[in-house]
């Protein structure tokens, strides 16, 4: 058994979205990937619609059972910022629209999941999907590999259901992670959903 998994990393630009199959053993399967990109120059409302068409599209022909995003974090660059919440905000519309259970999770939960390593640079990730999906590399732009981490990141947090605990081992990078996570919940403040 699995659950399909669709991952998001939000923008306005480059929107990416990758699909993968997580099983109870935790091994992953790409399903599909791709960018929906958007004219910087068109106005907002119909950058916005693009986005929220591209990725209703997407939850129709790939049925998952799950959507994970990227947490939406303080950035300098403000612009920047505002236009991936509001594509968060659309993503987070098509799925409660459909019922489908959604997962944030900030960069260096994802990065941590991966690598083991939280600040790990964007090769790092990219090369550790590459791998964890059994390809040659991580697919480009970097958007579509962030996403499918994303994804990856959201299976492996307990958004695919576990495998029975006896004769299973896990990864050293979900070790880590689990490691991390435990060490998040003991801080005050660290950790808390809304």
């Amino acid at each position: 058994m699995s659950t399909r998994i669709l991952g998001i990393d939000p923008g306005l630009t480059r929107c990416g979205v990758g699909i993968v199959d997580v099983a109870r053993d935790r091994s992953v399967r790409l399903v599909a990937v791709t960018v929906i990109r958007t004219p910087a120059g068109d106005p907002l409302a119909e950058r916005l619609l693009a986005v929220g068409d591209g990725i209703e599209a997407l939850l129709a022909e790939w049925s998952p059972d799950a959507v994970a995003l990227e947490r939406v974090f303080a950035q300098h660059n403000l612009r920047t910022v505002m236009g991936t919440a509001q594509a968060s905000g659309v993503a987070l519309h098509s799925a409660a629209r459909r019922g489908l259970p959604v997962g944030l999770h900030t960069p260096s939960e994802v990065k941590a999941a991966l690598t083991g390593y939280g600040s790990a640079g964007k090769q790092q990730v990219g090369a550790m999907v590459a791998r964890v999906l059994g390809i040659a590399e991580a697919p480009r732009p970097a958007d579509a590999a962030d996403a499918l981490a994303i994804a990856i990141c959201h299976g492996w947090r307990g958004g695919a259901p576990a495998a029975p605990t006896s004769g299973s081992a896990e990864t050293p990078a979900q070790a880590a992670w689990r490691a991390a996570e435990r060490s998040a919940r003991a801080r005050p403040g660290v950790g808390a959903r809304p």
